[in-house]
């Protein structure tokens, strides 16, 4: 067996222990060189002179390329991004609460009720228990508000 053959089924037994590898452990990215290193031994099972030229490394990244994408693709298929299940500060920008207990500038105690979570909260003036408010912004675990008018618009 000549030095091009041996390489080529090298390529594919590896590219298959990849593959292999991918299936045990989703989402390590084993996919796209096992499929690369496969694609490779088989152009050079077909032809071993190639395999040894300086058109391999050129075919290796025309296949690399799109097999990326579609694994990317398949990936993103296979589990979508969801949202986060905690709330955190700076998701809450642009939502409305009700003071639970009174909000005032430099100070941490206000509070303010937000979907079901109660946060910390300040803003530039007191706010009394009661009021409806709009989220400003997020300091750390504590929010920034605004009274809201009767209208339903921040004051």
């Amino acid at each position: 067996m000549d030095l091009g053959t041996a390489l080529a089924l090298a390529f594919i037994i590896i590219g298959i222990i990849m593959l292999i590898a991918e299936a045990a452990s989703p989402g390590s990215f084993i996919l796209v060189p096992g499929t690369v290193l496969i694609v490779l031994g088989g152009i050079g099972l077909v032809s071993p002179d190639w395999l040894l030229s300086w058109w391999a490394p050129i075919v290796a990244v025309i296949v690399l390329i799109p097999m990326t994408l579609i694994t990317i693709k398949l990936y993103q298929r296979l589990a979508p991004p969801i949202p986060p299940e905690t709330t955190v500060a700076a998701s809450l920008v642009g939502t409305t609460g009700i003071v639970t207990r009174e909000v005032g500038p430099n100070d941490l105690k206000g509070k303010v009720r937000i979907q079901h979570d109660t946060w910390s909260a300040t803003a530039s003036k007191v706010i009394p228990v009661g009021r409806s408010v709009l989220v400003k912004a997020s300091e750390g675990v504590h929010v920034v508000v605004e009274e809201m008018s009767e209208s339903g618009k921040a004051a």
